[in-house]
């Protein structure tokens, strides 16, 4: 399995780039580097910078359409990606779960992705998503819909029950994600 970071967002409400945002003196994008370098032997970061990836041990790609978005972000991830499961995580998702992780790929064997449902909500940006889609994911995207939601319609999906996350992850931090800087603050203040 590859491990794909998404780090390609505009950064609109935060006003700087996440990815590089630093908690306890280490950027957000090395502490998931030090997750994913447990779990997979290829990392892909889908991003608008790459020259800012040169001294990780990674594969700094930019989108491969002129669509931007997360689905696209996905999309080009797994353009790249030599494996058929991969997991995605946005950049900004500082308290990721290696036991988590490693359970959603355990179980994504016959799915097409495998994705969280946590507090009634989807988690997208923390999921596994197989190769074979892609030509549903470019599609999808060529029409301009964007929703990566609206892939699921179209896909065998597993979800993950709340149940099975609080099992790996007892305190709900994986799916934490920093948008603005009070949620940056608060994430700073809780480690």
């Amino acid at each position: 399995m590859t491990g794909i970071i998404l780090a390609g967002g505009e950064n609109r409400r935060m006003g700087t780039d996440k990815a590089f945002l630093e908690i306890n003196g280490k950027p957000l994008v090395e502490r998931i580097l030090a997750v994913f370098s447990m779990l997979f032997t290829r990392i892909i970061v889908v991003t608008n910078t790459p020259d800012r990836y040169r001294s990780y041990d990674v594969e700094a790609v930019p989108d491969a359409l002129d669509i931007r978005g997360p689905l696209t972000g996905i999309y080009s991830g797994l353009q790249r990606s030599s494996d058929e499961y991969n997991f995605v995580a946005a950049c900004d998702m500082p308290f990721l779960n290696p036991g988590l992780i490693s359970y959603m790929g355990e179980i994504a064997v016959g799915q097409d992705a495998v994705v969280p449902k946590f507090n009634g909500f989807l988690e997208p940006l923390h999921a596994i998503y197989r190769r074979r889609i892609l030509p549903i994911m470019e599609a999808q995207i060529r029409l301009q819909d964007r929703r990566i939601r609206g892939l699921f319609d179209h896909i065998q999906v597993r979800y993950v029950t709340e149940e099975e996350i609080v099992r790996f992850d007892p305190l709900k931090r994986s799916f934490k994600n920093l948008n603005t800087p009070e949620e940056y603050k608060e994430a700073v203040c809780s480690v």
